[in-house]
């Protein structure tokens, strides 16, 4: 029998094969959710099916390319059928494309626009009705610090991730009458893969930037997003909520 905040409850993370999506991933298992993981392919969700198993709950790995509409519809209904339900949704899959606006090519930024907006779109899209169903439907979209203050080189990333704030806000009006809540995480500077191969004197000058001293955590993100999910949550929505150690208040540069 599954005890937890998140007891009896099923998840879809998308982007969950390793950094923040796999850290919310597990919290969500530890928490007492099954969990469905998506990734490119199901290979590179090994460790956190390994994760989500061994905290005992049911996982789901999923290849999927969150930009194909047809095949995002059909693997959610494909989860439902096999889990029964839907009762949140976690959209972390991102990519990004940098480059100045100058140089910046149609393709980088359609292709950053594909995943990292129009993705979580369709996920939603494909996911309401079960999550209408649900006594508690949630769903948690990841954006970035990037999308509230912006950032030289990023123009596509910040345009996206500044988008799933009025996506998501209206989300959470479209659905308050099934009591489903819709919400937004800006995570700042967490250290990943992803962040780990910059210079190190980039990684010095973002630390610089930051009030708390210190670099984030998956861990921190988790957190927040376990807290979302959870009935403690169910009067928060159409929130935006930065977990970046105060980069956002401290700004860039100053």
């Amino acid at each position: 029998m599954s005890t937890g905040p998140l007891a009896g409850r099923v998840a879809l993370v998308t982007g969950a094969s390793r950094g923040i999506g796999r850290a919310i991933a597990a919290r969500l298992a530890a928490d007492g959710a099954d969990v469905a993981v998506v990734a490119r392919s199901v290979e590179a969700l090994a460790a956190s099916r390994a994760e989500i198993e061994a905290a005992g709950r049911r996982c789901f790995p999923l290849a999927l390319d969150v930009a194909d509409g047809a095949a995002v519809t059909e693997a959610v209904k494909r989860l439902v059928a096999e889990a029964g339900r839907l009762d949140i949704v976690v959209n972390n899959a991102g990519v990004t494309r940098d480059g100045l606006l100058m140089r910046m090519s149609d393709e980088d930024w359609d292709a950053v626009m594909a995943i990292d907006l129009k993705g979580v779109f369709l996920v939603c899209r494909a996911a309401a009705r079960a999550l209408a169903k649900s006594p508690a439907g949630r769903i948690v979209n990841i954006s970035s610090i990037v999308g509230m203050i912006g950032n030289a080189g990023q123009s596509n990333y910040a345009a996206a991730k500044a988008g799933l704030f009025g996506f998501t806000r209206s989300l959470a009006k479209e659905l308050a009458g099934r009591k489903v809540t819709a919400n937004v995480i800006c995570p700042g500077f967490i250290e990943t893969d992803m962040t780990a191969v910059l210079p190190e004197a980039m990684k010095q000058q973002s630390l610089g930037q930051i009030p708390l001293g210190r670099f984030g955590a998956g861990a921190d993100i988790a957190a927040l997003t376990a807290f979302l999910c959870s009935d403690a949550a169910g009067y928060v929505t159409g929130t935006v909520i930065p977990v970046d150690g105060g980069l956002a208040i401290g700004g860039f540069g100053g």
